[in-house]
């Protein structure tokens, strides 16, 4: 049964893929020029050109780099920031003027004043983690308030420890926030960095190179450049996604029910 709805999955998303690059390829047939929108298999042909140069794996190593450390700064500092403000109203209120700061201010503004600040290396890691943190500590508070107030009174009438505790009650309540937000974030991460290094453009990245191919009107390299980001991102999405499985089983946060314990 699984394999069978696991294969209709696969069926229906290359049907999806096929539908964009049918769409994508009217659209180039209807423009008409190839400075101004591509064909796919030119587009294909460029991507593979640079994927075998040394420029291309050095760019994407260097944003995968940027966009691996706005994350495991904005992460952890975030998952800790919503605890706490989840477990005491008086965090909540004291976090809150910064959270609605970050979330008003325009990203480019975020970009020009760390550019300024920190030069163009550092800025596109400090501007991910600026959009990445109030994410993650806002769906890490939520998570916290959706703990069941009947397992909690349980919890505080019996004994129980504190490792059975996390385990059954908190664990298992925040994994799916954190998770959904880590994913979410990735992706919005990669979309920072990429903004980032195009308006920055430090000396190696896939933004930069993005705005090199604009500027010399390579629109199929741009487009190409754009595909290594996309693809990127969408693979970092697959290993955080093997490794949250992996680590979800391992641990054994499996055996855990919080439903039955009611």
């Amino acid at each position: 049964m699984r394999f069978t709805i696991v294969r209709k999955n696969i069926v229906w998303i290359s049907i999806g893929i096929a539908a964009l690059l049918v769409a994508w390829a009217t659209g180039a047939t209807i423009t008409g020029s190839e400075i101004l929108f591509p064909t796919p298999v030119s587009v294909i042909k460029r991507f593979f050109a640079l994927a075998h140069s040394a420029r291309f794996f050095q760019a994407l190593f260097h944003s995968f780099l940027r966009v691996l450390l706005g994350m495991a700064i904005s992460a952890p500092l975030g998952i800790a920031v919503g605890v706490i403000a989840g477990l005491d109203t008086r965090a909540a209120s004291f976090f809150q003027p910064l959270f609605t700061l970050v979330s008003a201010t325009p990203v480019m503004s975020v970009i020009l004043i760390a550019f300024l600040l920190m030069g163009a290396d550092r800025t596109p890691i400090f501007t991910a983690f600026l959009m990445v943190f109030p994410v993650m500590a806002a769906n890490t508070l939520e998570g916290i308030r959706s703990v069941d107030p009947r397992l909690t009174e349980v919890f505080s009438i019996y004994p129980v420890s504190l490792k059975i505790r996390l385990h059954a009650l908190y664990i298992p309540t925040l994994i799916p926030f954190i998770t959904g937000s880590l994913r979410a974030s990735l992706s919005l991460c990669w979309k920072v960095v990429a903004a980032a290094e195009v308006l920055v453009q430090p000396a190696r990245a896939l933004g930069t190179s993005m705005q090199m191919a604009k500027a010399q009107l390579e629109t199929a390299e741009l487009f190409a450049w754009t595909l290594a980001t996309i693809l990127a991102a969408a693979l970092s999405q697959l290993l955080l996604h093997a490794f949250f499985t992996f680590w979800y089983y391992r641990n054994g946060f499996h055996k855990y029910d919080t439903k039955s314990l009611l």
